[in-house]
């Protein structure tokens, strides 16, 4: 049994223990009973970038994704010195990586575009083509995927035309994981564009590219393959709604969540916006309100139906689709407690909050916490 604050923790514990206590306390259904121990990690070892990251394991399945960013900030600012060192050619760049990409996340699940944005673009210079091309160890199975990480920011933020405007790589071969996702991100901002045509012939372009990424090509500790199985399960629920398709677009939705839920273990999670966030909103435009406040309530973690990993507590985007169905079913009380969770939220946000993903276009014209 895992206890509290433990006592090796409080003298002079190794870091490398309180780094390992970290990992094995992320994996528990109790995270938050680690919180003084990555408290005390923070700033042991103000250089070692790694370390200064490892808090945000924690942070982030507590819904404190404020110190994610800032965390995962610091980090970066450490790793500056060892890149300036050591250079970009060598495998600490997956760890440089991991930083930048756990403030995307981070950011994310915030609502700050412009943060999200920024950390993208940082990921993107931190992996140069070189190392890409290094086949021994293969160097693209490692790094590869996380290039695909502004396509997952623009569509969390309803970026459409942004998105229809990034180029495809010149070698698809080697950014193969990039272009399918770029196809797929094509594919889901033309849905929501009304450019049905468009978008189907990007789903056929999507499923050409997936079959070109190699089994060994990973985002760490999952597949590319079933990441992008995901992908196609949301495109196809996002074209079949689009389409008027109702039946068949939720069948697609439920088995993206579904397929999301199953993923192996990572932080950040695999698939980068929570398959809830789409599902419900879709459902809400529908008029399905009890169906969406049970969506919401399991990403908030506010009932028993998810294990802790696949919780979001307190993120922006779930609050206000939560926040809506009370008010929709006249649930006055609780609405007026998830108010005051949801206006802090919104304060933390850079783009204004209308629904729990941008793919719904019918938002309703209701003050959601007035």
């Amino acid at each position: 049994m895992l206890e509290r604050s433990p006592a090796w923790a409080t003298g002079r514990t190794h870091p490398g223990v309180l780094h390992l206590y970290i990992h094995l306390m992320e994996m528990s259904p109790t995270p938050e009973l680690a919180l003084p121990v990555a408290d005390r990690l923070r700033g042991l070892v103000p250089d070692a970038g790694h370390l200064l990251h490892m808090p945000s394991h924690l942070e982030v399945l507590c819904g404190d994704y404020r110190r994610v960013v800032a965390d995962n900030g610091a980090a970066i600012a450490a790793d500056e010195k060892a890149l300036k060192r050591s250079g970009a050619m060598n495998f600490y760049t997956l760890y440089r990586s991991h930083n930048h990409h756990f403030k995307i996340y981070g950011a994310m699940l915030l609502g700050q575009s412009e943060t999200a944005l920024e950390a993208a673009a940082r990921l993107e210079e931190s992996i140069p083509e070189e190392l890409l091309r290094v086949e021994s160890p293969p160097m693209a199975d490692w790094l590869e995927a996380f290039l695909a990480m502004r396509v997952h920011v623009l569509i969390r933020f309803g970026r459409w035309t942004e998105i229809l405007d990034l180029p495809l790589p010149a070698d698809p071969r080697l950014y193969c994981v990039t272009t399918a996702m770029l196809h797929y991100a094509r594919g889901v901002a033309c849905s929501a564009l009304g450019r049905i045509t468009e978008a189907e012939r990007e789903r056929a372009l999507f499923h050409e590219a997936v079959a070109g990424v190699p089994e060994t090509r990973m985002l760490f500790n999952n597949t590319c393959a079933d990441i992008l199985a995901i992908a196609s399960a949301m495109l196809d629920g996002e074209l079949a709604y689009r389409k008027g398709e109702f039946d068949a677009a939720f069948a697609a939705l439920e088995r993206s969540v579904e397929l999301d839920d199953n993923l192996p273990y990572d932080e950040p999670w695999g698939w980068m916006q929570p398959t809830r966030h789409a599902y419900g909103a879709l459902l809400l435009e529908q008029g399905r309100v009890a169906e969406a406040e049970a969506v919401y309530r399991a990403d908030l973690g506010l009932d028993d139906t998810l294990p802790r990993p696949l919780q979001h507590p307190g993120n922006v985007w779930a609050l206000h689709g939560l926040h809506e169905c009370l008010v929709r079913g006249k649930k006055e009380g609780e609405a007026r407690i998830v108010a005051r969770q949801l206006r802090i939220a919104l304060a933390l946000a850079d783009v204004p909050v209308e629904a729990s993903c941008f793919c719904r276009l019918d938002t309703g014209t209701s003050d959601c916490c007035g």
